[in-house]
């Protein structure tokens, strides 16, 4: 660890914190004001998409209308990106001549990229064509991060609307908030990002693989394809799949420490932003520099670890007597040790899959950072609008704990919290390990799942555990040395990837409908503020305690014993 290192990690929260608040104030102005952005430019075209859909801001939903929307738009945008990858052969810009993806594949695929997980069991540049890549797969970048906007401000929505006699029940309309996000949020940002990458290196062209000649007078085919417009999406809507197999470690969608660090700071900005916004909405900003300094609590511990951790030898390394400096295996020199922890860090807090190294290489308590990152439910800023509603359940529970410990009534911007909020509380705190924890188990005791292994002992259990954890956390990356390209590993993070996603947003979505209509409590003396630092510590605190509830059984059997048998010479 070095002063230039934590000035790094330092210049890029600093750049963050000053994104946080003029960002926060745009999106509320495109959700929840009448003054929208640019009206001349963005007004008609957002009033000739809401006329193709048939949809208007002045009919709003209730949850389950809006549920229902969400998850019929999901469906069928899962089954269309199935059909385009089992027919990419016959389709246009193909230069490459690309076969057909196989079926459980392309359904790994498809559900991977309509839940915003982006996890890849192939290699971009040798399986998908370019019209796949652009017209499936960008797209879904897209339209999957508007819909978790969508859901988060619908949550949002719920706590802060007053009753009244008319819409006290509606939350929104999913409709223009697909649209609105889409086209005043992810559009803008990623046309000027997207120029920015090309000025840097980064590849955009529809040219065939060209083949060299390398120094040595052997053959190289290099690819190519339009990647500076999916690499911008990929960070900005927190999906994290790569055009290219080295996803962000590759020259061509990584080319520089600028690049890195803007995209670090596309994987935060709407994230961080929202707590702005959530702030905004409630009428109180302290509300929500409430939030965002939890999960900065929460990103400084896990970046201090992680830095830590791979600051120390390589344990195979050290016991053959090279001298290191740090762990450098599985990292790109072009960033060393402080931007792979930083990255690591940021895009596991994220629910983002983008790596610029290989998690797999890492020290065991370096690969434990983004695996504790993501088991702590995509609530240190998370993914775009994942983040929000997974740290306002978190909320949901600590005001609970909170009314128990003074003998009141739970309540939250002078809503009460009652039993049924706290059940749908705890299912979506439930869903999260069962599909993790059970699944595992049941890939380390048969064939299929163990076959796929590269590693024996703790560390390939840990392999095992980060996949479905990945999937389940719709988060994408992985600890790459598990082949999971076969039918139960496509089929059962399919699952998982489709479970972690939608079963966890309908019980969010029902708290919200649950609560917009409840009348507001004066706040008294014994209301317990929720807008202080006293609070943010009590945040912190049940994050932390429910996540090591859960998993650390699980951790003490992976990575955590991998640490101590590494210190005693056993590595694997």
């Amino acid at each position: 660890m070095t002063i230039i290192g934590w000035l790094q990690i330092l210049l890029f929260f600093a750049l963050l914190l000053v994104l946080t608040k003029p960002l926060g104030v745009y999106l509320f102005r495109v959700f929840e004001s009448d003054a929208r952005p640019l009206p001349r430019v963005l007004g008609p075209v957002e009033r000739v998409l809401l006329e193709l859909t048939g949809a208007s801001e002045r009919r709003e939903q209730t949850w389950v209308e809006y549920c229902g929307a969400l998850l019929a738009f999901s469906a069928v945008s899962l089954l269309i990106l199935y059909a385009l990858q089992r027919m990419q052969h016959v389709l246009p810009l193909n230069p490459q001549g690309l076969g057909a993806v196989g079926p459980e594949l392309s359904f790994n695929t498809a559900a991977s990229f309509v839940a915003n997980t982006n996890w890849q069991s192939y290699a971009g540049e040798s399986t998908l064509s370019y019209l796949t890549q652009m017209v499936g797969l960008a797209w879904q970048n897209f339209v999957s991060a508007a819909a978790g906007l969508g859901v988060a401000l619908a949550l949002a929505r719920g706590f802060t609307r007053r009753p009244g006699p008319e819409g006290a029940k509606t939350l929104g309309n999913f409709w223009v908030d697909v649209v609105r996000g889409t086209l005043y949020v992810l559009l803008p940002i990623s046309f000027v990002v997207a120029l920015f990458f090309v000025s840097q290196g980064m590849l955009q062209n529809f040219s065939p693989y060209p083949e060299l000649t390398t120094l040595e007078g052997a053959k190289q085919t290099l690819a190519m394809g339009p990647v500076a417009s999916q690499e911008v999406i990929k960070m900005l809507g927190t999906n994290g799949g790569g055009f290219f197999n080295a996803n962000s470690a590759h020259p061509f969608e990584n080319p520089t420490p600028l690049t890195n660090l803007v995209q670090m700071l596309l994987i935060f900005a709407i994230p961080s932003a929202l707590t702005y916004t959530y702030g905004r909405m409630t009428g109180d900003s302290k509300q929500g520099w409430a939030l965002f300094a939890a999960m900065s609590v929460l990103f400084f511990a896990g970046v201090t670890a992680a830095y830590a951790a791979e600051s120390q030898p390589n344990a195979a390394v050290a016991a053959s007597g090279v001298a290191q400096g740090g762990n450098m295996e599985g990292k790109e020199v072009r960033y060393g040790i402080t931007a792979s922890a930083l990255f690591a860090t940021v895009t596991t807090d994220a629910s983002c899959g983008a790596v610029n190294s290989m998690h797999d290489s890492y020290n065991p308590l370096g690969g434990l950072v983004p695996l504790v990152n993501m088991q702590l439910g995509e609530v240190i800023f998370g993914g775009v609008g994942a983040g929000l509603y997974g740290i306002l359940i978190m909320v949901v529970l600590s005001v609970f704990i909170a009314g128990l410990m003074v003998g009141r009534t739970p309540e939250y911007l002078g809503k009460k919290i009652e039993a049924k909020e706290m059940k749908l509380a705890m299912l979506y705190v439930l869903i999260f390990p069962l599909f993790i924890l059970g699944l595992s188990a049941v890939a380390a005791v048969i064939p299929q799942g163990v076959s796929s292994l590269n590693n024996a002992g703790p560390h390939g259990l840990t392999e095992m555990l980060y996949a479905f954890t990945s999937a389940t956390a719709n988060n994408g990356s992985a600890f790459a040395g598990l082949n999971a390209n076969t039918p139960f590993w496509n089929i059962s993070l399919g699952m998982a990837m489709l479970g972690g996603r939608f079963l966890m947003i309908v019980p969010a979505l029902a708290i919200a409908g649950s609560m917009v209509g409840k009348k507001v409590v004066p706040t008294g003396p014994g209301t317990f503020p929720t807008n202080g630092a006293l609070f943010t510590g009590l945040l912190v605190s049940v994050v932390l305690i429910v996540g090591a509830l859960t998993f650390f059984p699980a951790l003490s059997l992976s990575p955590i014993v991998e640490h101590f048998l590494a210190g005693a010479g056993k590595v694997y």
